[in-house]
Order: C-alpha cells, then sequence, then structure tokens
C-alpha cells in the first residue's frame, strides 16, 4: 500500500514575504507569531513578511521563522492536515515533524528551536567557520576527501541531501582546501554558502552542550507516527531516544539522502513538504521519484489541497 511522508524544510529555505498570506487566517496562527517574537525580542512577523533579506539570513532568526511558517500553516489546515504515516525534517525542521507527529508541543517546538537557533549562532561567533556544497561526487568520495584536506584544520561532510549533493562544514582554510580537492577530483559544481558557520560540525560543540541542558526540562511524548531522526535516518519513537538524536544532530552529519532512501524502502509514495519553498521536494523527485509530490507553502496552496481533500 502505498505512504505518505510529510517533510518539513530547514535553514535556508526562508524567503522575505513568507507567511503573508496566512497570517490573518485565524488567531491561532498571530498566537504563534506572538508567543516566537517573545521568545526572541522581535517582531517575527514583521521580519519574515517585510525583511529585510540580510537580517531573515541571521540564523537566530531564520530557525524560528521557517519553523514558525511550517507550524502556522499546520494551524490553516485544521482537520485537513494530510494523513501520513512517517515525517521527518531536514536539521530544524526535524522539530516540525515531531509537532506534527505529536512529540512536541507547537509552543515547545518554538521555544526549542528559538534556543537552539540562538546556541548555534553564538558558536558561529566563537570562530570562523564555513560550508560548501559539493554537486557530482558520491557521498564515499567527499568523505575521503575532507580527511584528505583536514591537514588544514576542521573539514567534515555536514548534509549528505542527495546521492550526488554533499554540504561539507568547518573552518575555512579547510573547506577551501576541500573545495579545491573536489574540483580536480571531478565535481560538478561546488559552492560556497552564505551561512553563519560550520553547522553540523565539531565546531557546534558548544551549543550542543546547551541544547542538551535546555531539552532536559522540554517533554517529549511518544509521536503518532515515526519520525525518521538526521542522525541515524531511521524511524524513532522513544522520547528519550528522540531527546538525545536531538542533541547529536547539531554536531552530526544530516542523514537526508539515507533518510529518503529508507523512505523508499518503506513504501513511501506520496511527498507533502510543509513551509517555505521546495528544496526537499525537489530532491525527492530526483532521489525518490515519488508517485506524487507537493507543497505547502502559501494560502493558495492550502486551498488548493483542502479542495481536493474535501
Amino acid at each position: 500500500m502505498s505512504k505518505t511522508a510529510l517533510f518539513f524544510p530547514g535553514q535556508g529555505s526562508q524567503y522575505v514575504g513568507m507567511g503573508r498570506d496566512i497570517y490573518n487566517a485565524g488567531p491561532e496562527v498571530k498566537d504563534l507569531y506572538e508567543l516566537t517574537s517573545d521568545e526572541i525580542g522581535v517582531d517575527i512577523a514583521k521580519l519574515s513578511f517585510e525583511g529585510p533579506p540580510e537580517e531573515l539570513k541571521k540564523t537566530r532568526f531564520t530557525q524560528p521563522a521557517i519553523l514558525l511558517h511550517s507550524l502556522a500553516i499546520l494551524t490553516v489546515l485544521r482537520e485537513h492536515i494530510p494523513a501520513f504515516d512517517y515525517a521527518a525534517g531536514h536539521s530544524l525542521g526535524e522539530y516540525g515533524a515531531l509537532a506534527i507527529s505529536g512529540a512536541l508541543s507547537f509552543e515547545n517546538a518554538i521555544k526549542a528551536v528559538v534556543k537552539r537557533a540562538l546556541l548555534m549562532e553564538e558558536a558561529c561567533q566563537k570562530s570562523p567557520s564555513t560550508m560548501a556544497a559539493i554537486l557530482g561526487l558520491d557521498a564515499d568520495k567527499v568523505k575521503q576527501i575532507c580527511v584528505d584536506a583536514s591537514s588544514s584544520g576542521v573539514v567534515v561532510p555536514a548534509n549528505f541531501n542527495s546521492g550526488k549533493q554533499v554540504v561539507i562544514s568547518g573552518e575555512p582554510a579547510a573547506v577551501e582546501k576541500a573545495v579545491s580537492l573536489a574540483r580536480r577530483g571531478g565535481a560538478k559544481r561546488t559552492v560556497i554558502l552564505e551561512v553563519g558557520g560550520a553547522f553540523h560540525s565539531p565546531l557546534m560543540e558548544s551549543a550542543r552542550a546547551g541544547l542538551e541542558e535546555f531539552l532536559i526540562n522540554v517533554p517529549i511524548n511518544t509521536p503518532s507516527r515515526p519520525v525518521v531522526a538526521n542522525v541515524t535516518a531511521q524511524p524513532v519513537v522513544d522520547p528519550d531516544e528522540i531527546r538525545s538524536l536531538l542533541v547529536q544532530q547539531l554536531t552530526a552529519p544530516v542523514k537526508w539522502a539515507q533518510t529518503m532512501s529508507r523512505l523508499v524502502q518503506d513504501g513511501v509514495k506520496t511527498i507533502i513538504e510543509i513551509g517555505p519553498g521546495k528544496v526537499l521536494t525537489t530532491l525527492a523527485k530526483r532521489d525518490m521519484h515519488p508517485e506524487k509530490s507537493l507543497n505547502l507553502d502559501t494560502a493558495a496552496d492550502i486551498e488548493a489541497f483542502e479542495a481536493v481533500s474535501v
């Protein structure tokens, strides 16, 4: 029987104007924005809707804004939330997956991501670091390139996004050396990413410690549906394991390509991405070849989905 997975996007999917057309859908949506604004100390609605883009790109704002947009869509959908068999999210998107499955309340998911984003930004400020995307080389070759470049500093695979797209993370000199080696090794393309720092690398260790301390007091329930964890690319339902994996996630690579493979093995043929952009459905179309995929991002997307789901 065909199965459905809900995907939640991560950092990089944000855009100025996201959520503007669903903000007035009901008081519950505005309550989520007010809660997030209170937690951050910034009007997140104004920043999401009007920018400036340079400010929205800052980690401490980007992560809560993306999660908030996903949760606002779920709030508007109400009884029309798609039936699903699995949930998964890319990096911070994992919190959206845990929220839709009931493992985290919407409020606690927001509070956790606000804390996570601040800790990650603080870790980035401690030492220069960067990330780069390598396209056209398989994962094993990129792993070896990182080993070879590590003589220049810390550099590790950070995101296994697809079979031929890996993002590396680390200290600038080591990342630059790895990029040079990748080009010589036949990479079709390499791109230094405009990010705050070396996410999903050992350079996030201080953020990991802070998040572990914070999550101790956050209630986590058994999810109604399995959530495929970034760290293991395996379904997880145990609350203690979920908490541990969220901490490990900060310094471990995001196994998204492996997550997609696992979902294919388990019979998933429909993908619904909930939140800004189409990054995850684009990757799914290339690697998973789903029978059906769609994005729920705007009010028009929601209306079209509700029209066919009645």
